[in-house]
């Protein structure tokens, strides 16, 4: 675990960081002009050289910075983890600058947060969705996209004239399941261990 002497150096050398509060490992928050050297700093002078992950969170429509883009660090010198977020610059069109120059690993964390929120990050070198297809009008992890999805027309006209088909909205399967968030989701939502019914069976208890 990193110890609170680290952290107090952490914050003196660093003065655009703030600790914030936390039940795991340890959380900063980055301002934003300093987000992509202070991942070098964590890469190359504190030996976090391993990214985790990276993912954005969507705070809804009414806040006041609605995207924070969220990284894990790892260390394999300490064996320990660090997570900074960072606020993005426009709630109408969220961008903050690319960590893929420092970690190759961002390349794809980065599309995928791209294609899911909307988040365009700077000097990517190849910044486009990596999941939905190019012309997909939505994104699909912001507060205000349905959990079960949008009918959304086919990109493959071919296709459509054959089939007539398109996008549609999956089933909730009786969901969404909610459970505590602590334990083993098979004990915290037994619901989740049952697969094979759906909307028109009986609904296990």
């Amino acid at each position: 675990m990193i110890d609170q002497d680290f952290i107090d150096e952490l914050l003196v050398k660093h003065e655009y960081l703030s600790l914030v509060s936390h039940e795991d490992c340890l959380t900063l928050s980055c301002n934003r002009d300093h987000w992509l050297n202070f991942a070098s700093y964590l890469s190359l002078e504190e030996t976090f050289d391993l990214l985790v992950d990276l993912t954005a969170i969507d705070h809804g429509e009414n806040a006041e910075v609605r995207f924070s883009v969220v990284c894990h660090y790892y260390s394999r010198v300490h064996h320990d983890y660090i997570r900074v977020h960072v606020e993005c610059a426009s709630n109408e069109n969220p961008e903050i600058l690319s960590i893929s120059s420092v970690y190759p690993s961002a390349d794809w964390h980065e599309r995928e947060t791209f294609d899911m929120f909307g988040i365009r990050f700077t000097n990517h070198p190849n910044m486009k969705r990596i999941l939905m297809w190019d012309e997909y009008p939505y994104f699909p992890l912001r507060k205000e996209f349905p959990l079960a999805g949008i009918d959304t027309p086919l990109p493959a006209p071919d296709v459509v004239e054959v089939t007539d088909a398109s996008v549609e909205p999956a089933p909730m399967m009786g969901g969404p399941f909610v459970s505590s968030g602590s334990g083993p989701m098979s004990d915290s939502e037994p619901r989740a261990k049952d697969e094979s019914w759906t909307e028109k069976s009986e609904k296990p208890v």
